[in-house]
């Protein structure tokens, strides 16, 4: 089960492909975002996935909605990934599974990481949650909803 509704995301810091480590509270002060969790790099799913908010960045920027795609996979396949699917937004090394377990993105028993997406607002209330493992573009479409008040 997701984080609840309007309750304050919690704060981390994971190194993102940026080079820098990326930490909520600092880099994305007053700022609303997207955080989307999903299981691993070079999936199917998980690529298209990805490839869905590429396709739809232009209208998250336009919005002024940071993107930020969060997995276990190594800073380094994240690089490669991010580069062979030429992604604009960042994508932050969660190794250890901290942060997944920190906004439930874990599934329990097993500890498979989910596919579980968040829209925070410039205060870092979650406004809005998806969760649907086997679809891809249905993470995108339920954001920019909830974006525009639908």
């Amino acid at each position: 089960m997701a984080l609840a509704l309007y309750s304050q995301a919690p704060d981390f810091t994971l190194p993102s492909t940026s080079g820098k480590d990326f930490q909520l509270r600092r880099d994305m002060a007053g700022k609303p975002c997207i955080l989307y969790f999903y299981p691993k790099d070079f999936t199917n799913v998980c690529t298209a996935e990805a490839c869905s908010f590429r396709d739809h960045f232009e209208a998250f920027r336009n919005l002024e909605v940071a993107v930020l795609g969060i997995s276990r996979d190594s800073l380094a396949t994240h690089q490669q990934f991010k580069s062979r699917y030429q992604l604009p937004f960042e994508l932050l090394a969660d190794t250890d599974g901290k942060v997944a377990k920190l906004y439930r993105a874990v599934i329990p028993i097993i500890g498979m990481p989910k596919r579980l997406t968040y829209l925070l607002d410039a205060a870092h209330r979650i406004v809005a949650v998806h969760e649907a493992m086997l679809e891809s573009s249905a993470h995108v479409r339920a954001m920019l909803q909830a974006l525009h008040g639908n």
